[in-house]
């Protein structure tokens, strides 16, 4: 029974495992039940499919990019529309749009070109000083009063998927890398597998050997490029 663990894809790294404790646990072949080995590939695929299934799930950061933009764009245009309004000398909406102005101006007029966690603190407290009675009162004046209610929708929205993604993040930082998760997996098929080649002799064990032996060829024997090879790759930031 020979395969190169480390050359197997994630995916067929998975397959394999999954496989071997699927038949593993068959009840034909009770001579490896309670076995250490077998705890110890059952233990490692746990922690390596756990890791796996939340990289996946973390890996949405082009959905985070398009939250930001949809609240960075309705900003943008609020930024422009004020600015027009408070240089218009004579126009009835000068004095409300220099107010406002002077408030987006007091958190950052650029504040949509800040990293994630500085421009969601600065955006709550812009929308927070925007909802007050006075300046809601001269946004209604500016017919402003839509595009406001975007930046409020967006902001939220970014904010739910941002602390989300944050928490999850969190846990794979504590979490051991990849790479580690997967080394350790590999060392528990190659003992499990060891223990199957010395033993495949015997009565019970040479049934199981043989069955597993044919699980192996074929993933040894699958076409190399049908999944990418992840191994050393780092958990989502």
């Amino acid at each position: 029974m020979k395969i190169n663990l480390t050359q197997l894809s994630t995916k067929d790294l998975a397959s394999l495992s999954l496989s071997t404790i699927a038949v593993s646990d068959e009840p034909a072949f009770a001579v490896v039940k309670d076995n250490p080995l077998l705890a110890a590939v059952k233990t490692e695929y746990s922690y390596y499919d756990l890791l796996y299934a939340k990289k996946a799930f973390s890996g949405r950061g082009e959905e985070l990019v398009v939250r930001d933009e949809n609240r960075d764009t309705p900003f943008g245009a609020l930024k422009d529309i004020l600015l027009g309004h408070a240089k218009a000398t004579g126009s009835p909406f000068q004095a409300d749009a220099q107010v406002l102005y002077g408030i987006v101006e007091k958190y950052g007029i650029g504040l949509d070109r800040l990293k994630y966690s500085e421009e969601t603190a600065q955006m709550v407290k812009l929308l927070q000083e925007l909802d007050q009675p006075e300046n809601k009162a001269r946004i209604e004046r500016l017919l402003l009063t839509h595009i406001v209610a975007q930046i409020k929708t967006a902001q939220t929205a970014f904010e739910e998927l941002f602390h989300e993604l944050a928490g999850i993040n969190g846990e794979l930082k504590q979490m051991q890398s990849a790479s580690s998760t997967r080394r350790a997996l590999e060392v528990a098929l190659r003992d499990y597998f060891h223990l199957l080649t010395a033993m495949n002799k015997l009565a019970g064990w040479k049934e199981l050997y043989g069955k597993m032996d044919k699980i192996v060829k074929a993933i040894d024997n699958k076409k190399p490029g049908t999944d990418t090879k992840t191994e050393g790759d780092t958990p989502a930031q």
